[in-house]
């Protein structure tokens, strides 16, 4: 009885062992079988990444690359209009230099031809002076040619510093002496012109040389 007892107890024992067994090995495999797959599904999201990572790299590269091209357009674009402003103000500036050369070389050009015909004048004064029978005829001639060379500094902007009063005004006169005078009023005064003085367009070009009063 007692033996039929244990055998039984073992039996039992046995079984659940296998069963044990049985159900380890199955989630052993369950195991295997999930890190399995969980390890494929790491490497292809791995794969997938450094696909992505790739890509991405690539469209940076080519991105980087047509920025590349675009700056050396623009740069290449400036260069050659910043060589191009460069020679047009270069000859801009030599033209506007020959010019200047050519206007002081020549700015008294019209001034010397419009006086031609004063010295013309003058020629055939000399030549009737030596011919001359007639002095009331040379004076009146002489005079002729003065005032026509007065006009002629008239109309080119020269005229004649006058003498207003007889008040000295160093902003046109110079006194080059003084001399004693008996009327004390015309002490401080102009009492003579030595050398008369002209104005350019209201700029004094001579000053009048004068002698002033003591």
């Amino acid at each position: 009885m007692k033996k039929s007892k244990k055998s039984k107890i073992e039996a039992e024992s046995t079984q659940l062992k296998n069963e044990n067994m049985t159900l380890n090995h199955s989630e052993e495999k369950d195991h295997q079988e999930n890190l399995a797959e969980n390890t494929n599904t790491l490497v292809e999201e791995k794969e997938k990444t450094e696909n992505e990572s790739t890509k991405t790299i690539s469209d940076i590269q080519l991105e980087m690359e047509k920025m590349r091209q675009t700056y050396e357009a623009e740069i290449n674009e400036w260069k050659d209009k910043y060589l191009r402003l460069s020679a047009e103000f270069d000859n801009y500036r030599k033209r506007t230099l020959k010019e200047k050369m050519e206007l002081t070389k020549y700015a008294s050009e019209d001034v010397l031809k419009n006086i031609l015909p004063v010295v013309d004048d003058f020629e055939r004064g000399i030549k009737n002076i030596e011919q001359a029978s007639d002095i009331e005829a040379l004076k009146e001639g002489i005079f002729l040619i003065y005032n026509k060379f007065r006009d002629f500094l008239s109309q080119n902007g020269i005229k004649e510093i006058e003498i207003k009063d007889n008040e000295f005004n160093t902003d046109y006169h110079e006194a080059i002496t003084k001399i004693p005078v008996e009327d004390k009023t015309m002490s401080g005064k102009i009492v003579d012109v030595v050398q008369k003085g002209y104005l350019l367009n209201d700029k004094v070009i001579r000053f009048s040389k004068v002698v002033v009063g003591e």
